[in-house]
């Protein structure tokens, strides 16, 4: 590898190596070249003017001795994966959402392999892991990454990633790599001291936002998106909260990552998936770059969240407080925003636009638990701390037999009893402290109790989120599982489910008795929230949650699939 750094701000740029520094040569565009050839494994970094400690370079692939080390050159040819892999399209996929330090007890890529052929066996298609970018301290959730090109060395380093990259492909299963372009961590960050990379203002909690429209920095993202889809073999990325990339270069950068993720399906021969996390309710992201959009794959839809999460708990806090009506399940579920122009009064503002009909409802991402939801809650709690297992099981139905892509979070199958909580292990002892005070205040508006938030740098914390894969053998455990595996499978047989459009939607409420009927084509799911049974009509019963169901009696807690005969 021939070193080179883009360093508009040092006057002066030495390549460092155990035996020796190197002068390089500036160009105009302020890219810096070494005449030095380095090794696979070979310890580097850059000097910058007179400060004698090197820092890691910016495109670096492995950071062996963490943050502050030096960087380690990594050969992609080492990557190239054996066979040939034909890629996993998102179209009628379940996504299986997982942090990679509390996946397994041992917390890296290579434990995780171990599990794989569990989400085999429940019916998964794409696996969609947290940030894996190298942080500083011990765990993280990882979205305090500060080297985007490298995975961190507490899961691995890259070889292990690439281990885990081909185990998946070897059972089936495609890869979704969580990346994020709006921020970069608060501790172990040295790119400002190379170039302009962060804006001075308009930060957020999770860190400085990356100026997207410094056209190297622009390119410092496209470089990297590629770099997962070519170089490690992930089948796509999903893009963290886009809705908080700089205003003036959103757009041009999420339509510059979709043109290159087409242009290297068409070049791999594979597909290739980019999924938004977005709050802003936009189908532009999703629309056509030919008919005027940013032309990404897919988006979350927090809102179909919102409506499940109401429906089932009755909380109405905060920004659920517009969610207090199974009609706002009965919109999310038809339409798939429930604020498309509405009044959102958590926003004090209309908020979003209608999803155009022609666009495909396997677009939208929807779920009933994920990383967020669950762990910035006050106290990580899953829905299993509060809901029955008839209540689960619903959730399970509303996750996995809707008209959009489903996904689950990591243990979700079988009613994980752990919480997946927020923790953090900054050696800065400041910066933890003022981490876990910024906690409490986000808290406030939703009225949680700021005593119940664990401390996110306390140990307990991060080990209290492991998943206790033992309990999946016992009930009520052991049923839901099966109730999950039962519904992947009823998704894959039923065509409905995975092709319908929008304008195949129907969907009625009846709030005073807690019933709720979604018509998919000739399918119904049926669910009876209420205290009483629902004489619900007739049709064919295709799954139900007990025992005791029919397909024209729904008791109480209970939901049925039905197919109609017209």
């Amino acid at each position: 590898m021939i070193p080179e750094v883009w360093a508009p701000r040092p006057g002066r740029v030495r390549l460092w190596t155990p035996e020796k520094l190197h002068e390089m040569r500036r160009d105009p565009d302020a890219w810096w070249r070494a005449d030095v050839d380095l090794a696979p494994g070979s310890r580097y970094g850059f000097v910058l003017d007179d400060d004698p400690a090197p820092v890691p370079d910016p495109r670096g692939r492995a950071l062996p001795d963490g943050v502050d080390g030096p960087s380690a050159v990594v050969d992609p040819a080492v990557f190239e994966s054996a066979g040939r892999w034909p890629g996993r399209a998102l179209p009628g996929s379940v996504v299986y959402e997982l942090h990679l330090g509390t996946f397994t007890p041992g917390g890296t890529a290579d434990s995780a392999i171990e599990r794989l052929d569990d989400l085999v066996a429940l019916g998964i298609d794409l696996v969609e892991l947290l940030p894996v970018n190298a942080f500083d301290g011990d765990w993280n959730w990882g979205y305090d990454g500060v080297a985007w090109f490298t995975v961190d060395e507490s899961y691995g380093g890259p070889s292990a990633y690439r281990r885990l990259v081909d185990a998946c492909h070897a059972r089936g299963l495609g890869v979704i790599q969580d990346v994020v372009y709006n921020h970069l961590g608060p501790a172990g960050n040295h790119l400002p001291r190379f170039a302009p990379y962060l804006r001075t203002e308009g930060g957020n909690t999770w860190g400085d936002t990356v100026a997207i429209e410094e056209p190297e920095v622009f390119r410092y993202a496209l470089d990297n998106a590629r770099m997962w889809l070519e170089d490690y073999g992930v089948d796509g990325l999903r893009l963290d909260a886009v809705h908080a990339l700089a205003d003036d270069r959103r757009d041009a950068l999420l339509t510059a990552l979709a043109a290159q993720a087409d242009e290297r399906s068409a070049a791999l021969g594979r597909p290739l998936t980019l999924i938004a996390e977005s709050d802003m309710n936009d189908a532009r992201l999703i629309t056509p770059r030919e008919a005027g959009g940013d032309g990404l794959t897919a988006q979350w839809c927090d809102d179909y969240h919102h409506a499940v999460h109401v429906a089932l708990t009755r909380e109405t806090q905060g920004y659920y407080a517009d969610f207090d009506s199974l009609a706002a399940l009965a919109k999310a579920a038809t339409r798939g925003f429930f604020h498309d122009g509405t009044y959102s009064s958590f926003r004090g503002r209309p908020h979003g636009a209608p999803i155009p009909p022609e666009l495909e409802p396997w677009r939208l991402v929807t779920f009933a638990q994920d990383h967020d939801q669950i762990g910035n809650r006050a106290t990580g709690d899953r829905l299993g701390a509060t809901l029955s297992p008839d209540r689960l099981a619903i959730a399970a139905v509303l996750t996995l037999c809707s008209p959009f892509t489903p996904m689950l979070f990591m243990g979700e199958e079988w009613g994980a009893s752990s919480p997946w909580q927020f923790f953090t292990a900054h050696p800065d002892p400041d910066l933890g402290r003022a981490t876990a005070e910024g906690r409490i205040a986000e808290f406030e508006r939703m009225g949680w109790d700021p005593d119940a938030v664990p401390d996110p740098q306390d140990p307990a914390t991060f080990e209290r989120s492991h998943l206790e894969w033992a309990e999946r053998e016992r009930d009520p455990h052991a049923r839901l599982l099966r109730l999950h595996r039962d519904l992947i499978a009823l998704r894959r047989r039923e065509s409905a489910f995975r092709e319908a459009t929008f304008d195949e939607l129907a969907a009625d409420v009846d709030d005073d008795a807690g019933r709720f009927r979604l018509r998919i084509r000739d399918l119904e799911l049926r669910v009876n929230l209420g205290r009483e049974a629902w004489a619900a009509g007739t049709g064919e019963l295709l799954l139900g949650t007990r025992a005791d169901v029919a397909a024209d009696a729904i008791p109480p807690e209970t939901a049925a699939v039905v197919r109609m005969h017209t």
